[in-house]
């Protein structure tokens, strides 16, 4: 089978929400709980972790507010931001407060280690209002847009309870306090929560909620483009597929493909799961919807951009949807999705896991091309041992367990192909089609070269919010040659690369080498 898994680790603390750091760490963000694998200093748990995968360690971090199913992005200068959540559960931990309007930072270097194993940062800042289950997108100019949340966490079916309005953070991540009427997510009540968003080369936001998706200008703060229904099941929560935004190059003007794959008819572990997927075009002259199929229905699915331009499908289940116990038949396969391929031959089936990756799950790239999986946490509180036959179901419980996918491109004699010696004339960058070097000894006998710029963004609940992936024009590659300096290309456009940290990666035939973090303004 292509690719292979295997278990590292421990992760310390379940894995909710979770994101690739400048100094190649990850962060796991969780929400109050009465169990985890760390203890800090003041005798509580630890709901947060920085996991290293040069040691397969976990350190454990504080925050003061719960983090329960927040949303996130990057802010330009490099921090890592975790928006909103859930209120406090005194009678667990009384250090940890109301976090439905919070917001939580955190700062990794690629250069200065004495930031490694700092703990959130909340100044007091916070939302203009509660919101539980909101996505955010990092704009061109550097401002965070944040949308959708519940107020209170109850009953989405009752609008009272709901929240489908956006506010506007500055670059530095604070709110500019004024919550926007959005119509998309009022009309799609209750399946209003974690939209799927992409940021547009034209500077729009492609907004996915339900089945129903837009282009919205928020410099206008009108609907741009309203598209066709997507057909099938529900796409977002309490049904959450995935969605992706396909690599985007120069060749066709960043024109943006978008795809959005998985999804379930209800709230309930009887809900069937659907296996179609909807690509489409948001830009083109008509948009249209064309429609593919995962070899099986999957809920709960991540879907990961990976350097070499293909797109790894992980986790989930065949059965039910998201929340606790309401998960069942789990979808222990890889699937890897090319999307250059013709339609109906896009999808090879990958390595399996006999490991449950269920709700609170998630799946990232590392700077060594292989994907991180970790989380499942689809009960109430942590426990250990299945308890079958119980209501919600209580047949998959937490999993601490850290597992490494390693794609087809690093599998075997691929591992000994990888580009070397990688080195960077800069690693401040700017979306102004200025150009940089980047010097490297590729394999003997290699063909073709490729520079990628990668975004990584927040991991949550099947979202990536923020991810993105950019194919730079290259200039100087010598087939053959071992020395290599070509001149990379940057857009000239912060719409296309917004600013934040991103990861360049070479990719030569098809097998990446290390990637390394650069700052992008």
């Amino acid at each position: 089978m292509p690719g292979t898994f295997n278990v590292v680790g421990q992760a310390g603390v379940p894995v909710m929400h979770a994101g690739l750091m400048p100094n190649g760490r990850v962060i796991f963000l969780d929400k109050v709980e009465n169990y985890t694998q760390i203890k800090l200093a003041d005798g509580y748990y630890a709901y947060s972790a920085e996991y290293d995968p040069a040691t397969n360690t976990a350190v454990g971090l504080s925050y003061k507010t719960n983090a329960f199913c927040s949303g996130g992005a990057f802010l330009p200068d490099g921090r890592w931001l975790s928006l909103g959540g859930n209120g406090p559960l005194d009678f667990i931990d009384p250090t940890v407060t109301d976090g439905f309007n919070a917001i939580r930072y955190i700062r990794r270097s690629a250069t200065d280690a004495s930031l490694n194993g700092q703990s959130w940062s909340e100044p007091g800042n916070k939302l203009a209002s509660a919101r539980w289950y909101a996505s955010a997108q990092t704009m061109p100019d550097g401002t965070i847009f944040v949308a959708s949340g519940s107020l209170n966490g109850l009953n989405p079916t009752i609008p009272a309870n709901n929240n489908p309005t956006y506010e506007i953070l500055s670059n530095q991540g604070i709110t500019q306090g004024v919550n926007i009427p959005m119509d998309i997510l009022a009309k799609n009540q209750p399946y209003y929560m974690y939209p799927f968003i992409h940021l547009l080369a034209d500077g729009n936001l492609f907004i996915f909620v339900s089945k129903s998706s837009e282009s919205f200008s928020v410099a206008t703060n009108t609907t741009v483009a309203t598209y066709p229904d997507l057909p099938g099941d529900y796409r977002t929560y309490p049904n959450t597929g995935t969605s992706v935004l396909l690599p985007l190059r120069s060749a066709n003007n960043w024109a943006p493909d978008i795809i959005v794959c998985g999804g379930g008819a209800y709230q309930d572990i009887t809900s069937p799961t659907d296996p179609s997927c909807g690509r489409i075009q948001p830009l083109s002259a008509t948009p249209e919807w064309e429609m593919d199929s995962m070899p099986q229905g999957r809920g709960m699915v991540e879907g990961v951009l990976l350097p070499d331009g293909t797109i790894i499908f992980l986790n989930g289940c065949n059965r039910g949807a998201q929340g606790f116990g309401l998960g069942a038949d789990p979808t222990y396969g890889a699937l890897i999705y090319n999307p250059a391929d013709p339609l109906g031959q896009r999808w090879t089936t990958g390595a399996t896991s006999t490991i449950a990756r269920l709700y609170h799950s998630v799946a990232l790239l590392l700077l060594d091309g292989t994907i991180m999986v970790a989380g499942s946490n689809p009960v109430q509180m942590p426990m250990l041992t299945p308890v079958y036959g119980q209501t919600p179901s209580e047949d998959y419980v937490t999993e601490f367990r850290v597992e490494i996918y390693t794609p087809p491109y690093l599998q075997g004699a691929n591992a000994n192909r990888r580009p070397t010696a990688i080195a960077l004339s800069t690693t401040s960058l700017t979306a102004d089609g200025s150009t940089f070097t980047v010097t490297f000894t590729a394999p003997s006998g290699a063909k073709a070269a490729t520079v990628v710029l990668y975004h990584g963004g927040f991991v949550t609940h099947s979202l990536h919010m923020g991810m993105r992936m950019l194919d730079l024009d290259v200039v100087g590659f010598v087939p053959g040659a071992t020395g290599q300096s070509v001149q990379v290309k940057m857009p000239s456009s912060r719409a296309v690369a917004p600013p934040g940290p991103w990861v360049v990666f070479v990719v030569c035939d098809g097998v990446p080498g290390v990637g390394e973090f650069v700052s992008v303004g």
